[in-house]
């Protein structure tokens, strides 16, 4: 299969545009994850305790 050496670079500027604004997406709401993280481990670890009674 040929890739034209033209239609790899737009597909490399895409790619890395993509991922450009993936990692700023995760890095603008990283508190936000990382609470809810650990309100879904809070939270189980509630559940395991209230099962053991």
């Amino acid at each position: 299969m040929y890739i034209d050496p033209n239609t790899g670079g737009i597909l490399f500027q895409a790619l890395a545009a993509v991922f450009v604004a993936g990692s700023g997406i995760l890095l603008f709401f990283s508190r936000n994850i990382r609470e809810g993280i650990a309100k879904l481990r809070r939270r189980m670890r509630k559940d395991d305790e209230e099962q053991e009674k």
